[in-house]
């Protein structure tokens, strides 16, 4: 991370507090605009929300806020009015510490549901990290680490670009492993940027971004109760504004195509990444729904896990995806091998292509029609026997 530009004017934190009992894992962050900044966000759309959503959701319509304090290790879901209280109060000390309302303060979390937080520890975390802000990019990273639960490293994206002669930078982390599927995200992603936005265009904004990103991973296809994309634009750089905002909006999905991208590689006893590509149908939400279809698909999984080249599982989740096709009008590759092709099965070497399977940890798959010009790029991973020991042992 020390050579990452970082966004201007904000500081981080990351401690242990003793939400995870290992003394060794950060479990608590903080992040702080120095200045107040429009905010938005995109949220869950599980009907069981997490506590710390709610607030969020409660608060977000003013369009700004200072920061936000994370929790890791506990999810504060199902768990009533309780819960609620103790996400509420976890905001009320942030501010306290930092010098602001309550309200400008935002919270999540994540880690096991229906558990109380364990609220001394965590008082204690948040005086602790308000203690230890820094804007320097060893700070950064421990506020990175502290929002990881079954991760295996931190998920980090960063940009720079010049608006009109001017600099803007833009930072984004994220954890996720698993309880991945787009609705929203099943995830905790965070960006910052030092440009000044109002907060209605950066609520649109961000609501476009989840969408061609974070809406486009898959693990399990399970929506989590606490996902959260959070992007704070506190205004120490540039006013963008008409024209500005496209190359800035582009920036924004790229860092956060590269959060979603991490994730999905990261998948919780994944040994492949596997981008889905699907082209030609009458309009992107179709494409979409034959990606997801796929991706979700615990038999295309589990064949891509064991290196066999089994297209007929692929054909048949794009055929029950709900979206209306013939046969004739599908090819599929796998990697830069043709298998199937307007509706027919072609030879292939099947020990070469399970050798390139194997050998690659990368896989991509391309579904093409001919219906329009609607697409989607879909990252998901395989299914492993490692994901159902973790997902097995999680809470015992």
């Amino acid at each position: 991370m020390e050579n990452q530009v970082l966004a201007q004017g904000y500081r981080f934190a990351g401690v242990h507090s003793g939400v995870k009992p290992d003394p060794q894992r950060l479990d608590l962050a903080l992040v702080v605009s120095d200045r107040p900044a429009s905010a938005a966000g995109v949220f869950t759309r599980n009907r069981v929300l997490a506590a710390p959503v709610r607030v969020c959701k409660e608060r977000l319509p003013s369009g700004q806020a200072r920061g936000v304090v994370i929790c890791s290790g506990n999810a504060n879901a199902c768990t009533g009015q309780r819960g609620l209280d103790d996400a509420i109060r976890m905001t009320s000390l942030a501010a306290q510490s930092i010098g602001c309302t309550p309200e400008q303060m935002l919270v999540c979390s994540t880690g096991v549901i229906g558990r109380h937080l364990p609220m001394a520890e965590i008082e204690n975390g948040i005086r602790t990290a308000a203690d230890q802000l820094e804007s320097s990019p060893a700070a950064f990273t421990r506020a990175a680490q502290a929002i990881l639960t079954t991760d295996t490293h931190i998920k980090v994206s960063t940009r720079t670009l010049t608006v009109n002669g001017q600099e803007i930078r833009l930072t984004g982390f994220a954890k996720g492993a698993a309880m991945i599927g787009p609705n929203m995200a099943t995830l905790l992603a965070f960006v910052l940027t030092d440009a000044a936005v109002a907060p209605a265009t950066l609520q649109a904004l961000a609501a476009r971004t989840a969408a061609q990103t974070l809406n486009c991973i898959s693990v399990e296809g399970h929506t989590s109760t606490n996902d959260t994309l959070l992007l704070f634009a506190n205004g120490q750089g540039p006013q963008l504004e008409g024209a500005a905002l496209a190359p800035f909006e582009q920036a924004v999905t790229v860092v956060c195509s590269d959060l979603a991208r991490a994730i999905a590689g990261d998948a919780e006893g994944a040994t492949h990444l596997i981008a889905i590509q699907v082209e030609g149908l009458r309009n992107d939400r179709e494409a979409w729904c034959v990606a997801k279809a796929v991706a979700d698909s615990a038999l295309v999984k589990t064949a891509l896990f064991g290196a066999d080249p089994n297209w007929g599982r692929i054909v048949s989740a794009a055929g029950y995806a709900g979206v209306a096709f013939e046969e004739s009008q599908l090819s599929l590759w796998l990697g830069d091998t043709l298998l199937y092709e307007n509706g027919m099965p072609l030879p292939f070497d099947n020990s070469q292509v399970s050798a390139w399977m194997k050998n690659n940890r990368e896989l991509t798959m391309r579904l093409l029609f001919h219906l329009g010009s609607g697409q989607c790029t879909f990252y998901t991973c395989d299914l492993s026997y490692d994901y159902v020991r973790i997902n097995a042992e999680y809470t015992t």
